[in-house]
């Protein structure tokens, strides 16, 4: 049956803001507590949806989650109703508050691993929710992830939606952005590789300054998970040294699409067995290196150039969908245009103005979460998240309706943030059809 790769961005929430709250993420930490714009974050989100819809991608939209969290307020200590609970933590804990509110859901590359159907022992697709648990702001997320990706993957007869792993250190689960799947068509059977940054049962390399935040035993957990063939099953480390480099994610250095791996020089410990193990698993294997002395490891993180979406064309070529810095910087534009100019698997660029995602430390590929679907699980899907004029209409309304132009690190504060937050997201229920997945609804 044929399948198609469909992308599902996720959506920046009302209390988007810079807090600085990913140590490891150098763009995080760089630009905090300066003035967001949620508003125009979302604008943006969307545009790039509609324009890869329009051009006959299939995309859709994951809702953003509600924040603050008070629940997890409360959790830590905080007492009262709902505004004194947000009153008090600003006052006694302020980055508690920050983390409470961080509208880091947005980044759902981090939300689940995806495994397809064809890759899965029981013939379903896979989702296991990632638990995060390297950062407090991110940990919270799983419950309300789950809950999103089961009102818009609901048939349990094509998906199996796993819950998140241990929240222990020994399954620290970062979801798709440490995984790549190879395959020569999308509905074959495929070699999935996860990437991870240590190994808790092991001594060896690891990072010195930033934290390594995928374990080799959770990246084995959810194969197992998702019934994975352990003969079309790699799993490899990322270099330690380009993760004390700001590459806090394996998303920042490689991206893959069927037989075709972009990545650096510098992305893998020991990376030509890698490479040599990948070739001789994947039929046309295709590596595209770029090397050290074109883009350095500072470039490609200042840049996200590997953090880019890459997408297959009807005419069997490839699309690179990239962040407006890319352009901008002399070096890295040189040698894209190079390669494209080479003749070459990937012949055409795309890029979007994702400045608001992109100062808190995600570009184009940390938006979106990839899932094969072949056309009797597309048909499955919550239809009512799937981009289309109307629904592209009928967002940035909701959008223009709900959101702040302009959020301070002090309006966290504002009692009304709440308020504005859960009317907004108990219409966006109704819009998309999502069920009772936001616990505050009337």
């Amino acid at each position: 049956m044929n399948a198609r790769e469909a992308n599902f961005d996720g959506l920046p929430g009302l209390t988007h803001h810079y807090a600085g709250l990913s140590f490891g993420n150098e763009a995080s930490t760089r630009n905090q507590h300066q003035e967001s714009n949620p508003r125009l974050a979302a604008q943006q989100g969307l545009l790039k949806m509609k324009a890869l819809a329009d051009a006959g991608f299939v995309q859709g939209v994951i809702p953003p989650h509600e924040r603050p969290n008070v629940a997890a307020l409360r959790q830590t200590g905080f007492t009262g109703t709902d505004a004194q609970v947000v009153e008090k933590a600003f006052r006694q804990a302020p980055q508690l508050l920050s983390a409470a509110s961080s509208a880091s859901a947005m980044w759902v590359a981090n939300a689940a691993t995806v495994s397809p159907s064809a890759d899965s022992a029981d013939g379903r697709v896979h989702f296991t929710v990632a638990n995060l648990n390297n950062k407090f702001h991110r940990a919270i997320e799983a419950p309300t992830t789950g809950a999103l990706l089961r009102a818009i993957f609901r048939d349990a007869e094509y998906f199996s939606v796993h819950d998140a792993l241990p929240q222990v250190a020994m399954f620290g689960d970062e979801g798709a952005a440490n995984h790549n799947r190879f395959s020569n068509g999308y509905g074959e059977q495929g070699v999935q590789l996860f990437v991870y940054g240590r190994e808790e049962r092991a001594s060896g390399l690891v990072p010195a300054r930033y934290p390594a935040r995928q374990t080799r035993e959770a990246s084995e957990a959810v194969a197992r998970l998702h019934q994975l063939d352990p003969q079309k099953t790699v799993f490899a480390q990322q270099n330690p040294a380009v993760i004390d480099q700001g590459v806090f994610h394996n998303d920042v250095i490689a991206v893959s699409n069927q037989q075709v791996l972009f990545c650096h020089q510098l992305a893998f410990l020991h990376q030509p067995e890698l490479l040599a193990t990948l070739r001789e698993k994947i039929p046309g294997f295709t590596p595209v290196v770029v090397p050290d002395n074109r883009v350095s490891v500072a470039d490609a993180v200042s840049t996200y150039l590997f953090n880019s979406q890459l997408l297959s064309k009807p005419d069997g070529k490839m699309l690179l969908v990239l962040p407006e810095e890319a352009r901008r910087h002399p070096g890295v534009w040189r040698y894209l245009c190079d390669l494209v100019e080479s003749g070459g698997v990937i012949d055409e660029l795309k890029v979007f103005d994702l400045r608001e995602s992109m100062f808190n430390g995600g570009g184009p590929a940390c938006l979106r979460l990839r899932v094969v679907l072949n056309e009797v699980q597309q048909a499955a899907v919550n239809p009512a998240v799937i981009m289309d004029d109307r629904l592209f209409t009928t967002l940035n309304g909701w959008v223009e309706k709900h959101y702040r132009d302009r959020l301070r690190h002090e309006d966290l504060a504002d009692p009304q943030l709440l308020t504005e937050g859960r009317e907004a997201l108990d219409e966006l229920t109704r819009l998309l059809n999502l069920g009772n997945v936001y616990h505050f609804q009337q």
